[in-house]
C-alpha cells in the first residue's frame, strides 16, 4: 500500500549465516540460537513461535491506525500455524485491533493462532473468535483525562505528537511532530510524571511514549503461554524496546532448558535487540522470509 512507509529499509546489515535464496532459513550467530532452531525444527509440534506486531510482521506507518500486516504474513502464518504448538502474536495494541489490522480474523490456516493483545492483558484465539479482557486499571481513565492538559502545557515542541486510547493504556506518539526525537525527549518527563502519579508506568518505544499498569510485559504474557502449553521450545521475534521483556523470558526459559530462538526485525532507530539477537532480519519482509522457511522446513 502507496500509504505505508516502511522505515527498515535502510536498516543495519541482517546478522546471520549465509542465505543463498529468498528463503532459505539463516543460521543463527550463537550456541543457544542454534539450538534453539534446531529444537523448534525437531520438534515443530511442541514448539511456541510469538511475535511482535508492529515494525515485526507490519512496517511501522506515521499513523498506527494506517498500520497493517505485510503483504505476506497471512500466507507464511498459515503454512507454520498448522505445525507449531501455537503460533502468538504478543503486542501492546488492542487484541481486536491486532486482529483486525492484520486480517487474522476467519483467515485459513490460521485455527492455532492467539493473538495477546495489551502485553497479554488481553486473549484472541483464533479458533473461538473471540477476545477476553480483564477490566481496566483505574489510572487508565485518570491519564486519559489529564493527557490533553500535559500536552498543552509542553507547548510548541510537542506539537504534531498524537494520542492513542488503548483501552487499558494510552499512547502519545511523536513521529509526526516536527522534531519527533525532540518532541518525545520533551514528553518523556512529564509524561513519566503523569503515569507515575496514577500508578501507571511509562514504556518507551520507537517515536512513542506508552502509558500503561505495571506488570503488563511482553515476557510475563510468553512465559505463562509456553508454560500453560507445555512447549519445549520458543521463537521470539521483535523489534522495539517493549520486546526486551520477550527476550529476557527467552533467556530465562533457556535457563530452564527450554531452547530459544531471539529475532530481530532491524531498524535503525532500535539496536538494542539487533545486539542480543540468534538471527537479525530485514525488517517485516525479512520476518515473512523466515515464517516461510520455517514452514518449509519444519518437520
Amino acid at each position: 500500500m502507496a500509504s505505508h512507509q516502511d522505515l527498515t529499509d535502510s536498516a543495519p546489515e541482517p546478522r546471520s549465516g549465509p542465505d543463498p535464496s529468498p528463503d532459505a532459513l539463516p543460521d543463527p550467530v550463537t550456541g543457544p540460537g542454534r539450538d534453539g532452531l534446531a529444537a523448534i525444527l525437531a520438534r515443530p509440534g511442541r514448539a511456541v513461535i510469538a511475535l511482535d506486531f508492529d515494525g515485526t510482521l507490519a512496517p511501522i506507518v506515521p499513523d498506527p491506525e494506517q498500520a497493517r500486516a505485510h503483504p505476506g504474513a497471512l500466507a507464511a502464518l498459515a503454512a507454520l500455524a498448522p505445525k507449531a504448538a501455537a503460533v502468538a502474536v504478543i503486542t501492546g495494541r488492542p487484541a481486536a485491533v491486532a486482529v483486525r489490522h492484520g486480517g487474522f480474523a476467519g483467515a485459513p490456516g490460521l485455527d492455532h493462532l492467539v493473538v495477546l493483545g495489551h502485553y497479554g492483558a488481553e486473549r484472541w484465539d483464533a479458533a473461538r473468535d473471540e477476545v477476553t479482557a480483564p477490566d481496566p486499571h483505574p489510572g487508565v481513565d485518570a491519564v486519559r483525562a489529564a493527557l490533553p492538559g500535559v500536552l498543552a502545557a509542553a507547548g510548541p515542541a510537542a506539537a504534531g505528537s498524537r494520542t492513542e486510547d488503548k483501552g487499558h493504556a494510552v499512547a502519545v506518539h511523536t513521529r509526526r511532530a516536527a522534531d519527533p526525537q525532540g518532541a518525545f525527549d520533551a514528553l518523556r518527563g512529564p509524561l513519566t510524571g503523569l503515569a507515575g502519579a496514577h500508578g501507571l508506568v511509562v514504556e518507551p518505544g520507537r517515536m512513542v511514549l506508552e502509558l500503561r499498569p505495571p506488570g503488563m510485559d511482553k515476557g510475563v504474557a510468553l512465559t505463562a503461554l509456553v508454560r500453560d502449553l507445555g512447549a519445549e521450545s520458543v521463537l521470539y521475534a521483535g523489534d522495539d524496546l517493549g520486546d526486551l521483556p520477550a527476550y529476557a523470558a527467552v533467556d530465562g526459559l533457556r535457563s530452564e532448558g527450554v531452547p530459544g530462538l531471539l529475532v530481530c526485525s532491524a531498524s535503525e532507530e532500535v539496536t538494542a535487540l539487533s545486539e542480543r539477537a540468534d538471527i537479525v532480519v530485514d525488517g517485516p519482509q525479512g520476518v515473512v522470509r523466515l515464517l516461510r522457511a520455517l514452514a518449509a522446513q519444519a518437520g
